[in-house]
């Protein structure tokens, strides 16, 4: 089969396929791009060959930035548990360095996105072309080696033979549930318009499985034995239990022993509100309930987690002198944080078979009672926060809200299935403690890399794999002036999505944290610069809602808690493809959220002229005192005289 090197590509990922469990799904869902002289007339050709074939494999979608079509696709993607992703084109230099951002937060999320950077002429024929960075080093270096550190797998298509083999691999790594992240093919734009006789195989449809691996049956018996020893044992859900699908398995398990289950900012949702043994955030950003139950475990068990700073509390959560780690996790290199007893497998297999291991098994009536008693209290302070008093609502100016007061009107008025998205700020931290989920699906919040800028073309890739939700995309001033580019993909595509705009004046989560660090929130609000020559002016008069509505959003401002639920019930009512419909409201962002007694390491400068400075970092030195090293093997050593016989027998530890 005669076709260029692009249309090699598109018809052969229109080819691909992805199973797991019995059930297929098309792997690509399009490809999102912004054309350019790179990519013009090889891939761009190749997509509108493929449009007017009348059922196109690979339908196009024309973004408006390329770090945020990246965006797109991994919102996509995680929606979708990784099952189905998107491919990403851009030209040379800029248009494809734009997707380093995107291509490091797909990494580090370990979700899968296809990126199909243009090169410059493969030939050189022509010298340095428009937009090249050359090297004086070397000739074959160009800027989409930026790419390289931040994909799970780069390669580059000098000649048309390679591409089979570069397809294949790239199809391996993206389908890996260890592996997958961002993978990066590098196309010439000499190569993509090249012509070449196909072997006809390479077009079959190919059937990607993702497997679901068992964990070894001596380490499960290991974490079994080692929970039953426990007296407050503690689950931490991360996002790996919602890619494997594992909620009714860690239903099960929690159910079937007693243990309390917290969650991560990934993981949040695993277990829905209201259930018995939810515990909510844990971490940095935190529930006061997650943290207490934390404080005092004695065996933790990780589903799926990274374990980040913020789900620690930088080493501080778990004070327990005998604390000890069970890791549920696919890849080793997560299942052996904190020196725990790794159990590598899917984890719904995993989940399932120490779920039988502990048949029997129940925690004591008093721990019960505990998770109960500061959920409860938990509960409590959250309504507050949504329905905050009047002492509180006296103090801020007319046609001001709390933080708080916008998510509680959302998350109350807003229907299960819909979905919340968010990324950065302030935000994400009180979505995790405040944010009642009531459907696995229903929570979406990127946080790690928590990238400023993802929360409207995330908004926009969740809406595109789940039709049948609203999503409301919840977004600061600072984040929304970073990437409010793709409404104007959501208004093309006629595609819903419901942007809050939260209008705040500034950084408000970094100013919070400047202060805390003695920093005074300097350089985090958006004023005019005074006489004195410092940023301590009037307020910017940024007008947002007018720059949504320039952009072809349908935008209503809101101005008390009253209007705030017209305009959500509006926008609800609002028709499925009637494109981005925008509130824009203004809060008040000194107003903070509840208190978790938590903490997060962030250096404080020893020495300063500055006495708010010298105070924090007093406060620094003195938090830094319960920090843990998370050393302690979880499982017991050998007695040196047994090592090498068959039966060895285990030393208490």
């Amino acid at each position: 089969m005669r076709l260029t090197v692009g249309q090699a590509v598109v018809r052969f990922l229109g080819q691909q396929v992805t199973e797991r469990d019995g059930e297929t799904h098309r792997a690509f869902a399009g490809c999102l791009g912004i054309f350019g002289h790179g990519n013009v007339a090889g891939l761009g050709q190749a997509l509108l060959q493929d449009e007017r074939s009348g059922i196109p494999a690979l339908p196009y979608v024309l973004a408006r930035n390329e770090q945020a079509m990246v965006h797109t696709a991994v919102a996509y993607a995680r929606a979708r548990t990784r099952m189905q992703m998107w491919a990403c084109t851009a030209s040379v230099g800029p248009g494809s360095t734009n997707m380093v951002t995107g291509a490091a937060l797909a990494t580090i999320n370990r979700l899968p996105v296809l990126l199909l950077p243009s090169g410059t002429f493969a030939t050189r024929a022509t010298g340095s072309v428009l937009q090249q960075l050359e090297s004086p080093v070397a000739g074959d270096v160009t800027v989409n080696d930026a790419l390289r550190p931040v994909s799970r797998r780069f390669d580059r298509v000098s000649r048309p033979e390679q591409l089979p083999s570069v397809l294949l691999e790239a199809m391996r790594v993206l389908t890996d549930p260890v592996q997958t992240g961002a993978v990066t093919i590098a196309l010439p734009q000499d190569v993509q318009a090249e012509a070449y006789d196909w072997p006809d195989d390479l077009f079959s449809e190919r059937v990607w499985n993702i497997g679901r691996p068992p964990p070894e049956p001596s380490q499960v018996q290991l974490a079994a034995d080692l929970i039953r020893r426990a007296e407050r044992p503690l689950i931490v859900a991360g996002g790996g239990v919602h890619y494997s699908e594992a909620e009714d398995a860690l239903d099960a398990l929690s159910r079937g022993t007693g243990i309390a289950v917290a969650e991560t900012q990934a993981g949040k949702g695993s277990l829905t509100h209201g259930h018995p043994l939810l515990l909510g955030a844990i971490g940095s950003t935190g529930t006061s309930a997650a943290n207490a139950v934390a404080r005092d475990a004695d065996v933790v068990i990780g589903v799926g987690t990274r374990w980040t700073d913020f789900t620690t509390a930088s080493r501080t959560a778990f004070q327990h002198k005998r604390v000890r780690f069970i890791n549920i996790n696919v890849a080793r290199f997560d299942a052996d944080q904190h020196s725990g007893l790794p159990l590598v497998g899917d984890a719904r297999e995993t989940l399932t078979a120490l779920t039988r291991a502990l048949d029997g098994y129940r925690t004591e009536t008093a721990y019960g009672e505990q998770v109960a008693r500061e959920w409860a209290a938990w509960d409590e302070q959250v309504e507050a926060t949504y329905h905050p008093p009047a002492e509180v609502t006296d103090r801020l100016d007319d046609g001001v809200l709390t933080q708080g007061q916008v998510i509680g009107a959302v998350n109350e008025l807003s229907d299960p299935r819909d979905v919340v998205v968010c990324a950065a700020g302030s935000m994400p931290g009180e979505l995790h403690q405040l944010w009642r989920v009531r459907d696995r699906g229903g929570y979406h919040v990127e946080y790690g890399y928590s990238c400023m800028g993802y929360e409207i073309p995330g908004g926009l890739g969740v809406r595109l794999a789940c039709r049948s939700r609203d999503v409301f995309v919840l977004v600061g001033d600072g984040s929304y002036l970073m990437m409010p580019s793709e409404l104007v993909t959501a208004v093309q595509e006629r595609v819903k999505i419901i942007v809050v705009i939260v209008q705040n004046h500034g950084f408000a989560s970094i100013g919070a944290l400047s202060e805390s660090l003695g920093s005074q929130r300097f350089g985090t609000q958006y004023r005019y610069r005074s006489g004195r020559g410092r940023l301590d002016g009037d307020h910017v008069p940024v007008d947002l809602a007018a720059n949504a509505r320039s952009l072809g959003a349908h935008v209503v401002e809101v101005a008390s808690v009253e209007e705030l639920h017209v305009a959500v019930r509006d926008a609800k009512a609002a028709p499925a493809n009637g494109g981005p419909f925008v509130i824009h409201v203004v809060t008040d962002p000194l107003v903070p959220g509840p208190d978790n007694g938590a903490w997060w390491d962030v250096p404080v400068s020893e020495v300063s002229d500055l006495e708010s400075t010298r105070t924090a970092y007093a406060e620094y030195v003195e938090q830094r005192k319960q920090q843990r090293p998370l050393l302690a093997p979880t499982r017991p050593g050998v007695d040196p005289a047994q090592r090498g016989r068959t039966g060895q027998t285990e030393r208490d530890s």
